[in-house]
């Protein structure tokens, strides 16, 4: 049985009412991206060793701990329970954006273990993304890694859930462009705005001249390609669905046929 299922696909493809969709059918625990609390990911977390904390007041320090969970030679401090300066200070040690690969990558699949330990042998998961997304973001868009190096790195990931039996539903965009110019309206310029800044102010964006919407879509075009590159050599059950939002229901179908055959 696939404990856990990950929806996946480039931003506005519909990864959430996907993986919404797959939940409510099989009862399963449905994880959305961005709730601040995903038991597999660090999304707004930041990590202080001990080194970096003696940086701080005594009184800061107090905050810190207090709010705070030991790992390794530091600590994983959540930043929504902090604000004004303090966030602020914090914040320069976020785990994505700001910390060094060499420091985020063993602290991420630390995190993917600590999840599959706590998974019950009756639960399952759908998450929202985090298999490809997350580590494409930052391996390849923010780090400007190749593909090889980045599918070691999700081929490790890959390896901690493996008991899990992991399945993953591809949702691929035939026409990039439209699918975000459609949900611009709903998502509006200010976040516009802030993913093409990431895409092109990161390692890839600014090896490649990524400048502007059309640099942003020329970075994407290029993500889901090696995405589902990576997906194909990983040695987990998947389906890529090609442009399912001109069929809902025929791609619910096809993804509900897939769940329902038994694990290879």
């Amino acid at each position: 049985m696939n404990r856990l299922i990950i929806t996946e696909g480039l931003p506005c493809s519909g990864k959430s009412t996907t993986s919404k969709y797959i939940a409510d059918k099989l009862n399963a625990i449905f994880v959305d991206e961005g709730t601040g609390s995903h038991p597999a990911d660090y999304e707004f977390h930041s990590f202080v060793s001990n080194t970096e904390l003696n940086t701080f007041s005594e009184e800061e320090q107090g905050l810190i701990k207090e709010k705070s969970v030991s790992q390794g030679d530091g600590h994983i401090v959540s930043l929504s329970g902090f604000e004004g300066e303090l966030f602020d200070k914090l914040l320069r040690y976020k785990i994505y954006d700001f910390l060094p690969w060499e420091t985020e990558m063993p602290l991420m699949l630390d995190k993917w273990r600590e999840f599959v330990k706590t998974v019950k042998p009756d639960e399952r998961y759908v998450f929202n993304c985090v298999l490809l997304q997350n580590p494409m973001c930052e391996t390849m868009i923010r780090f400007g890694f190749d593909t090889d190096r980045s599918a070691a790195y999700i081929r490790s990931i890959c390896d901690i859930i493996s008991p899990l039996e992991p399945f993953v539903v591809y949702l691929h965009s035939g026409d990039i462009r439209s699918a975000i110019e459609k949900a611009l309206p709903e998502r509006g310029t200010e976040w516009l705005n802030s993913v093409i800044d990431y895409h092109c102010n990161g390692a890839y964006g600014k090896a490649n001249n990524i400048i502007g919407f059309e640099g942003y879509i020329k970075a994407l075009e290029e993500r889901q390609r090696r995405e589902v590159e990576i997906l194909r050599t990983l040695n987990i059950p998947y389906i890529i669905l090609s442009d399912p939002q001109t069929d809902w229901q025929k791609a619910y179908s096809q993804i509900e046929q897939c769940l329902e055959k038994p694990a290879p």
